[in-house]
């Protein structure tokens, strides 16, 4: 498995070995040369928050970028729990709409990020998929803790659901997206629709996200450090989001720890090969899988998860879709919602087999966008 010695990975618990091992193969050279040109900073908790933010943001906003023209954008608010939530609206070029809606949650472990940051993956996102993407701005920790981002979310898909005319999308095809801690939001929010019995999403699509509250996993272990996100920074970023170490055992902070995993949208879920998250997002796929609902698992090896993974679209009755993802497509027709950052950038080229984990087929080509 992987090469890990017994013991670390028998302490990941038994749900860590549901999926296969990712095939081992070098990182990227284009990635690994980057990651020895960057300079590395002070520890995330020696620096106060904005000093923090300002310096990661600035790295990040540095990054190439594809910046694609897209159809109008639109900066406007929708109402939350505790006020108005800055959204950032993409229309894609050409096309008539109404267009399916894709509510993107941006990474940065709760913490970092913005609109600004994650501008260039929702443009392209937009072009790629044909649905109008909606950004959202949601309140970050550690000044608003768990469940607030979580709440804004919510509130901010909930709209699209209702509302989306209003902004010329299609209300009954909205997918949620988002990386790494967007991912874990996208994930939340999905359950949450579940439980709280709609309204019905589309589709999940969840790029390295992160699943659980917890540091064991086999690639905590192997790539704790050298390859970007650290363990380190990971517990960082879990203490800023907790008001307790208790709120990390609740469903809709870690949404591996779920009881079930049934009457949840068809799910993409991506992983990078040298990322910590790695195997909490393959289990994540793993338990979709066997609740029964339509996932597929797209592993990238090589990479390192600020590299954007992305991947063709599924189109509605495509073959191999199973019963209960084909129910959900025929509600996206002609397009079924699509993946993270469907777009080719820097030339960079993941060389790894496709694993449909249940139901939804990929076409076996992939392209890296780099990103946060």
């Amino acid at each position: 498995m992987r090469g890990i010695p017994k013991d670390i990975f028998d302490a990941t618990g038994p749900r860590f070995r549901t999926v296969p091992p990712t095939p081992v193969v070098p990182l990227h050279p284009a990635i690994r040369s980057m990651l020895d040109a960057e300079i590395p900073g002070p520890p995330f908790e020696a620096l106060p928050v904005p000093e923090l933010r300002a310096l990661r943001e600035t790295m990040m906003l540095r990054r190439p970028k594809r910046h694609e023209a897209v159809g109008p954008i639109e900066n406007r608010t929708l109402p939350g729990p505790a006020g108005e939530i800055p959204v950032r609206i993409y229309r894609p070029s050409g096309g008539i709409g109404p267009h399916p809606i894709v509510v993107y949650f941006h990474g940065g472990g709760w913490v970092l990020g913005t609109l600004d940051t994650h501008d260039d993956v929702c443009r392209t996102l937009a072009n790629r998929s044909a649905a109008l993407v909606v950004s959202v701005g949601y309140r970050r920790a550690p000044e608003h803790r768990f469940p607030a981002p979580l709440a804004d979310c919510v509130a901010a898909v909930r709209w699209c659901a209702l509302r989306g005319a209003e902004i010329g999308g299609d209300g009954a095809r909205v997918a949620v997206a988002g990386d790494s801690a967007g991912g874990n939001l996208a994930a939340a929010v999905a359950l949450r629709f579940r439980d709280e019995g709609g309204p019905a999403l589309a589709l999940q699509v969840l790029i390295y996200p992160v699943t659980n509250f917890g540091f064991d996993t086999a690639s905590y272990h192997i790539y704790a450090s050298g390859f970007g996100l650290t363990r380190d920074m990971m517990r960082y970023f879990w203490t800023s989001y907790l008001a307790s170490q208790t709120d990390g055992g609740q469903v809709y902070a870690s949404p591996l720890q779920a009881a079930h995993f049934s009457g949840l949208p068809p799910t993409l879920v991506l992983t990078a090969q040298y990322d910590v998250l790695r195997d909490e997002g393959e289990a994540y796929a793993a338990r979709l899988a066997g609740g029964r609902c339509a996932s597929a698992l797209h592993p990238l090896p090589g990479y390192e998860p600020r590299f954007r993974p992305a991947c063709s679209p599924v189109r509605a009755g495509a073959s191999g879709v199973g019963r209960g993802g084909r129910r959900a497509a025929d509600g996206l027709r002609p397009l079924i919602l699509v993946a993270p950052a469907l777009a080719e950038s820097n030339g960079a080229v993941a060389a790894g087999p496709h694993r449909a984990v249940r139901g939804i087929p990929l076409d076996g080509s992939a392209t890296v966008m780099y990103t946060s």
